[in-house]
């Protein structure tokens, strides 16, 4: 049996790119899919293929960093699929920049859509899933969220990218600490593969290109979607709270912030004897990863 059959799953941005490849990927697992993105026209074209292939599939043209609209994404779902148990937040945007020239509304439009973004579908799904558990009913529910290798370790041009970034995946650390108790839980997954946003660089644009020779296609989205689908079904309710990487064939967990050396001095330290004490840290201390594009 598919690994998602009878599954319902919204995924956001699913016009396109990572997350028209999800949709695919999670109605071919028998997920019925929430097509959803702000271009109509796309998203019904990604509807017609996932239906044309004997899948079930809607669009909805929400606006997922309007609080209120964003509600519609969560109410069709169930009332064209009976339920939901899985919503993948995927949209994104770039506002590339270094920092000393970014402007407030570049800074603005990444945190509304990236990390606002994360939270309204999820904000009125979770009220489902809370109401679900209250009334005694069974919830086996996934929230998956998607970080970026900016976010876990910086990247030059892009501070508010990767701030939001980083900001998505503490916010899933939070969620599968608090939502746990519902039977909710939540996961990340920072992608490398082929889209448009990762192609508008010419320098990337060839690094992922799509071999001709018939070998295995490393960039191809498809590769990233297969976790996402695994982590939305049933299979996985015993793992939250983590932050994988996924790059062709290949899967990590990320390793995050932890408490590293330290000194106690047992008493409170002077400020003339901190440099002394931070440098020992910093020697003791395992060198941090280079920044992208460093």
């Amino acid at each position: 049996m598919p690994i998602c059959q009878d599954r319902v799953v919204i995924i956001t941005g699913a016009g396109g790119g990572l997350g028209a490849a999800h949709a695919r990927s999670f109605a071919a697992e028998g997920a019925s899919v929430v097509v959803n993105d702000i271009n109509r026209d796309a998203a019904q074209a990604v509807v017609d293929e996932i239906v044309a292939a004997g899948g079930k599939a809607i669009v909805n043209t929400s606006d997922i960093t309007n609080y209120q609209d964003s509600l519609n994404a969560v109410k069709e779902a169930i009332d064209a699929f009976g339920d939901l148990h899985v919503v993948l937040n995927n949209a994104g945007i770039n506002r590339d920049r270094m920092f000393a020239s970014m402007t407030e509304d570049e800074w603005d439009a990444i945190m509304a859509v990236h990390l606002k973004g994360h939270f309204c579908i999820s904000s009125h799904a979770v009220h489902y899933w809370r109401g679900q558990s209250k009334e005694g009913k069974a919830v086996d529910a996934r929230i998956l969220n998607t970080t970026s290798g900016a976010g876990l370790q910086g990247s030059i041009g892009q501070s508010n990218y990767a701030a939001a970034k980083a900001g998505i995946a503490a916010l899933t650390l939070n969620q599968a600490a608090e939502l746990a108790r519902y039977g909710i839980t939540a996961n990340a997954v920072a992608p490398a593969a082929r889209t448009n946003m990762t192609t508008a660089v010419p320098a990337m644009a060839e690094r992922m290109a799509k071999p001709d020779d018939g070998s295995f296609d490393y960039f191809a989205p498809e590769n990233v979607s297969s976790l996402l689908v695994w982590l939305g079904s049933a299979e996985s309710s015993h793992v939250t709270g983590r932050v994988f990487e996924a790059e062709g064939g290949k899967i990590s967990l990320a390793d995050g912030w932890r408490l590293g050396p330290e000194l106690d001095k047992g008493a409170r330290w002077e400020p003339a004897e901190l440099k002394a004490a931070v440098d020992e840290l910093i020697a003791k201390a395992v060198p941090p990863q280079k920044v992208y594009g460093t």
